[in-house]
């Protein structure tokens, strides 16, 4: 169980020193903080249909978001997936705790890749994202193949489509 938290720490780093993080990012310690409550506001569905047509033609900020996506997942998976090794020994419902946190990481993850692969235009970043986000889906059954190799792949694949490469 040492080798996927190793492997994820070392792709946390790997991706931080390749500039792709940023500090805005929200990491899982930061989850803890009380959060004010915010009714959500009555949006305009032709406002948020100009809002998605505009994004849809820029690629740029959507493979900046999808960066910053990739980032955070490989931070709160890290951390996610070492309490997870670290509720082993604390009973089963600890573990079952930790267990579904982590499921949630990479459930958000494959749901954020799949939902910007539907609002971009680009087809080369749409199909890129596409299968980040199948392949990240696969993944949740074996979380052990969830390393910095495979996290390194992803990454690469969205650096290709997004003419990073």
């Amino acid at each position: 169980m040492r080798r996927p938290l190793a492997a994820a720490a070392a792709l946390t780093f790997a991706l931080l020193a390749a500039g792709c993080s940023g500090d805005d990012q929200k990491t899982t310690a930061d989850a803890g903080a009380p959060v004010a409550a915010v009714s959500p506001a009555a949006v305009d569905p032709v406002v948020a249909a100009s809002a998605d047509a505009a994004l849809s033609a820029d690629t740029q900020a959507i493979c900046a978001q999808a960066a910053r996506t990739s980032t955070n997942f490989g931070t709160n998976f890290a951390a996610d997936y070492a309490a997870l090794v670290g509720a082993a020994s604390q009973g089963a419902e600890a573990k079952a705790r930790a267990q579904e946190k982590v499921d949630r990481t990479v459930a958000g993850y494959s749901y954020a890749l799949g939902d910007m692969s539907k609002l971009t235009a680009d087809a080369k970043l749409k199909k890129a994202l596409t299968e980040m986000g199948t392949q990240v889906t696969t993944l949740k059954g074996d979380l052990s193949k969830i390393d910095d190799k495979k996290l390194a792949d992803l990454h690469a694949t969205l650096d290709a489509a997004c003419g990073k490469s």
